[in-house]
C-alpha cells in the first residue's frame, strides 16, 4: 500500500523541512520515525482535533499522545506551524537550555499530552483520559499515535483489553506501521502482522489506510467511531519518507553528526519532489 503514495504536496515539504531545520540546529535526531508521521499528524492538527494554541490547556480540547516520543520532530514541526510555540524554538532542539529534547515532555512543551519515549505506555495513558472524561462528563476525544515496533511491548495490549472492556468509542490508536524497527524489520524483530484482525480480536474497530495519502487519511479520520467500540487505524507508512537515503533504512533511525552538505543534498531532494 505505502508503495504507491501519491508525491509530497508543497506543506508536506515544508513540514520536512521543518524537522531538517531542527536536527540540522540540534546536531542529532530521529528523522526515519519523525519523517514517517508528518502527514499522520498533518492531518490530526489540520482536520481532525479540537485545540487553542494560545490555550494549550483549554479543558474542552482534544488529547493527542505522540506514543512513540522518538518522533517527536514531527510533533515539534506541527505544533510550531499551529502556534504553540515560535518556530524559531525548533533553531533550539535539544540544546541544554531548550524545552524541546529528544523526547516529548508535558509540563514543559505547550501542546505535548505526556512525556513519552519509554515506549508502550501511552495507549495506557490515553485509556485514563479517556476513562476520565467520561466520568467527567465531557466529549473530547483521545487520540494515541503508536509506531509498529513500538506495540512489541505487552503494556499495549493490556491497554487495549481495558479500552473495549470500557467500551471508550472515544478513543482511537493510530499506528504508524513503517515496517521498520530501530535494528531491523519488523517482521524479523517480531512480526505482528496480521496486525488488522490482532486489533480486530482485542475488541476494537479497526481501518487501514496510506498514512502518506491526505484525502485518504482525512476521511479515514473522519469517519465517526462505532458506538461503544474503541478504533484502532493502522496507517502504512515508508520509514524515512521523503527523503530517499533515509527510506526504508534503519540507520536512519537516528543520526547525529550529520555534514552540512548531506542537509544541503535532503533539502534539495525534497524540493525536487513535486505533487
Amino acid at each position: 500500500m505505502h508503495d504507491v503514495t501519491p508525491p509530497l504536496d508543497e506543506r508536506s515539504r515544508q513540514l520536512r523541512l521543518l524537522v531538517l531545520r531542527a536536527m540540522e540546529q540540534g546536531g542529532r535526531g530521529h528523522p526515519g520515525p519523525a519523517l514517517s508521521l508528518i502527514e499522520i499528524l498533518r492531518v490530526l492538527y489540520d482536520d481532525l482535533l479540537r485545540y487553542r494554541p494560545e490555550q494549550p490547556d483549554w479543558r474542552e480540547r482534544d488529547r493527542c499522545i505522540l506514543s512513540k516520543g522518538h518522533g517527536c520532530l514531527a510533533l515539534y514541526a506541527l505544533l510550531a506551524d499551529k502556534g504553540f510555540f515560535p518556530v524559531e524554538a525548533l533553531d533550539t532542539f535539544c540544546r541544554f537550555d531548550s524545552m524541546l529534547g529528544g523526547h516529548p515532555e508535558r509540563g514543559k512543551i505547550p501542546g505535548v499530552e505526556a512525556s513519552t519515549g519509554s515506549l508502550g505506555h501511552g495507549l495506557s495513558i490515553g485509556v485514563g483520559l479517556a476513562l476520565a472524561a467520561r466520568l467527567q462528563g465531557r466529549a473530547h476525544r483521545v487520540v494515541v499515535v503508536m509506531g509498529d515496533g513500538e506495540i512489541n511491548e505487552g503494556s499495549v495490549w493490556e491497554a487495549a483489553m481495558s479500552a473495549a472492556m470500557h467500551r471508550l468509542d472515544a478513543l482511537t490508536a493510530i499506528v504508524d506501521c513503517n515496517g521498520m524497527q530501530s535494528y531491523g524489520p519488523t517482521r524479523e524483530v517480531l512480526n505482528m502482522e496480521p496486525l488488522a484482525q490482532k486489533w480486530q480480536s482485542f475488541g476494537f474497530t479497526t481501518r487501514e489506510v496510506n498514512g502518506h495519502d491526505v484525502p485518504a487519511l482525512r476521511a479515514t479520520f473522519t469517519t465517526p467511531p462505532e458506538p461503544g467500540r474503541p478504533t484502532a487505524i493502522l496507517c502504512r507508512t515508508v520509514k524515512g519518507k521523503g527523503i530517499p537515503v533515509a527510506e526504508h533504512n534503519p540507520a536512519w533511525h537516528h543520526q547525529s553528526r550529520i555534514a552540512p552538505e548531506r542537509f544541503a543534498a535532503m533539502r534539495q531532494a525534497l524540493s525536487q519532489e513535486t505533487p
